[in-house]
This record gives structure tokens, C-alpha cells and sequence, in this order.
């Protein structure tokens, strides 16, 4: 074998050899890189760093406390959008009186001491005492009457522990009647005294 011939046989054994590792190695980059998504995929859910988790607790506690403030918030409860009778706001009920009387009625003492109640367990509400007459008597005759009877129900409920402050007074005499009959079926209805929320 000629020298010439033996370095260009041995240059394409090497060659071949080098082509072969070549081949062998690109086959393992091929095996190996379908397993490089998959680390990746599985990166992806691991837990937020202890900073990112912190803030993350923050903000979901800031939105529960934001929630319960808009849901149940502390004076965002509202009255006397409806009417339990009369023309008084729920959940109190009116007081009613006997002819020309503005004492307030033994069978009616339970009644204004629920109105008490109500307004002692809900310290920012404010109301309107409003006295109403039936139509027997001069106007002017039943707004006297109308305001005699506001002020008894205000004493009283003064005397249970209702702070003055918080309700105002007001005679319509005979001038809004609730049931506009002339017998005294109407006449009891319209002798009385509405709890009106004015806030």
C-alpha cells in the first residue's frame, strides 16, 4: 500500500468515524429535546415565589374585606322604604288613640315599645312623629289634638331610652286621613300616630 493511498484511506475512516459521532450525537439532541417541553410544561404550575403569594393573599383579602363592606356594610342597611301600616315605616307600627284622647292606649303600649326597640337597636335611624285626628272638630282644634298626640308618643319613647335628638314631631290634625270614610270604623283608623324614617 502506497503511503498516499494510506492517509487518504485512513482520512476517510476518520471521516466516517467523525460522520458516525456526528449522527449519533444530533440523534441524541433529537431524543433530548421533545424531553425539553415537557420540564418547561411542568414548571409552569409550580407555587409563586413567597413574595407573589403575599401579594397575591393581599389582594384576595382586600377583596373580602371590599366585599363585606359593600355586602353588609356597616350602616348600609336601609328602612322605611316600606310600610308595615298606616303610613308607618316598617318594621315599627303605628299607635292608635280614642276620641278627643292623646294618652296612649294601655293596648297600645306594646306596640310603641317595639318602635322603641327597634330604634334603640338601630341607633342611626331618625324619625318623624306624625299625629293625625278624624275629621270630627275645627282644623285647627285637631292640628292641637295631632301634636298632642306626636309629643305623647315622643315622651314615651324618650322614657324607654330613645334619644330625643332623633325624632322630630308634626300635626297633620284631620288633614290626611287614611281611610276617608265618615263612620267610625275610619275615625279609629285616622285617630293615630305614624313613625315615619326620615333617616
Amino acid at each position: 500500500m502506497h503511503r498516499g493511498q494510506y492517509y487518504t484511506h485512513l482520512f476517510l475512516i476518520l471521516t466516517v468515524m467523525f460522520g458516525v459521532g456526528l449522527l449519533t450525537s444530533c440523534a441524541k439532541k433529537a431524543v433530548v429535546a421533545p424531553e425539553t417541553p415537557a420540564v418547561a410544561t411542568e414548571q409552569i404550575p409550580e407555587a409563586p415565589s413567597e413574595s407573589a403569594a403575599t401579594a397575591a393573599g393581599a389582594e384576595s383579602e382586600q377583596g373580602i374585606g371590599e366585599a363585606a363592606l359593600s355586602g353588609q356594610g356597616a350602616a348600609t342597611e336601609t328602612y322605611g322604604e316600606e310600610i308595615s301600616e298606616a303610613r308607618t315605616s316598617a318594621p315599627m307600627l303605628p299607635i292608635y288613640f280614642d276620641f278627643d284622647k292623646y294618652n296612649i292606649r294601655p293596648d297600645m303600649k306594646s306596640r310603641i315599645e317595639q318602635n322603641a326597640k327597634f330604634l334603640l337597636d338601630h341607633p342611626s335611624v331618625r324619625i318623624e312623629i306624625q299625629g293625625n285626628c278624624d275629621e270630627r272638630g275645627s282644623n285647627e282644634y285637631n292640628l292641637a289634638l295631632g301634636e298632642k298626640r306626636a309629643k305623647a308618643a315622643k315622651a314615651y319613647l324618650i322614657n324607654l331610652g330613645v334619644n330625643p335628638d332623633r325624632m322630630e314631631t308634626v300635626s297633620f290634625g284631620e288633614e290626611k286621613p287614611l281611610d276617608p270614610g265618615h263612620n267610625e270604623k275610619a275615625w279609629a283608623k285616622n285617630r293615630r300616630d305614624d313613625f315615619v324614617i326620615i333617616r
